[in-house]
């Protein structure tokens, strides 16, 4: 990223964000019915996060008895222990990172809402202004950052990658969190590294080109990422589940039709200009949850031999409750 208010990102997201206060775990039935009323979630520093940040802005959390803490996370993968303790209800991850738990058995993952679907210009292979490297084929042999492995920003490559005849063995990926990569970048540590926004634009802004958008072509409108909790979690909760797919669900028709109400938002967490997120490229917010439009991510993932076997996303969707 530029150096900046959006570099300031580590500093801001480095502790959980409380959105609003919580008096204690919320646990068991309350007045409103619901079976947990305080609960923590796992968000990225990404455009897509905003909706939780926007139900709790507009009170529609507090009208459905509600109270959210909000916790910073790269990936589930990288707090597993968390969500399979409790400690961390409901997270938004990938859908690649969410097949891939299922498929691994790590936990039984429900997804209880969309959240992002791919557009132009929100993600992508960026290297320094004064890279040798002129095109995807020159990345073969080459080290890219992703900020994990197995997910989005590996399938999404590998799926470009395969018109170019380059296999995704022919390359290296290694982890680098999103704020650390333009850094990487300009000290050499990597040749190339896979961003999504608002990383993506600060880091053109600060010296980097584009190489490849990932969300063109045979990943062109993908199912980004989703709100999910385990099957267990689910399972002991189904009011509150209601109560937060309502929640977001209202939070979810005014990102998609609002870019100011989005504008508002993601400085809170991201610390990205309120003018900079009016202007950059952003995804499209779905209003449905569709497991035939999901569907299309698992069936990459087993293109790609992500999967140890196939995956029904249909069997992982809590449908949405009548508005």
């Amino acid at each position: 990223m530029r150096p900046g208010p959006a570099l300031r990102t580590c500093a801001a997201i480095a502790a959980a964000i409380v959105l609003t206060a919580c008096s204690g775990a919320g646990e068991g039935p309350s007045t409103t019915g619901l079976e947990k009323t305080a609960l923590t979630i796992g968000v990225s520093p990404t455009p897509s996060s905003a909706p939780v940040f926007i139900a709790d802005r507009k009170g529609f959390f507090k009208e459905e008895g509600l109270t959210v803490r909000t916790e910073v996370i790269q990936a589930p993968q990288t707090v597993m222990p968390k969500i399979l303790n409790g400690s961390m209800d409901i997270f938004k991850g990938s859908y690649v990172s969410l097949i891939n738990i299922q498929d691994s058995g790590a936990a039984k993952i429900k997804i209880l809402h969309d959240s992002l679907a791919a557009a132009p210009g929100i993600a992508g292979v960026v290297v320094m202004n004064d890279s040798p490297l002129q095109g995807p084929k020159d990345l073969k042999g080459r080290t890219i950052a992703v900020n994990s492995l197995d997910n989005l920003g590996t399938m999404s490559m590998s799926a470009h990658l395969k018109a170019y005849d380059l296999p995704p063995e022919e390359v290296k990926f290694v982890v680098v969190n999103f704020e650390a990569q333009l850094t990487a970048l300009k000290q050499s540590q990597v040749d190339a590294a896979w961003m999504v926004e608002p990383f993506l634009s600060a880091a053109q802004q600060a010296g980097a080109r584009l190489l490849l958008d990932t969300n063109t072509g045979p990943t062109d409108a993908l199912p980004i990422d989703g709100w999910a909790a385990t099957e267990e979690w689910t399972a002991r909760h189904p009011r509150t589940v209601a109560a937060f797919q309502r929640a977001v669900s209202k939070a979810q028709r005014l990102a998609a039709t609002d870019r100011a109400v989005l504008a508002e938002v993601v400085p809170l967490y991201t610390q990205t200009p309120k003018e900079a997120v009016m202007t950059m490229a952003m995804g499209t917010f779905p209003t449905t949850l569709n497991a035939t439009r999901i569907q299309r991510v698992a069936d990459l993932m087993d293109e790609f031999s992500y999967l140890k076997a196939k995956v029904d996303v249909a069997s992982m969707v809590v449908p949405l409750p009548e508005q």
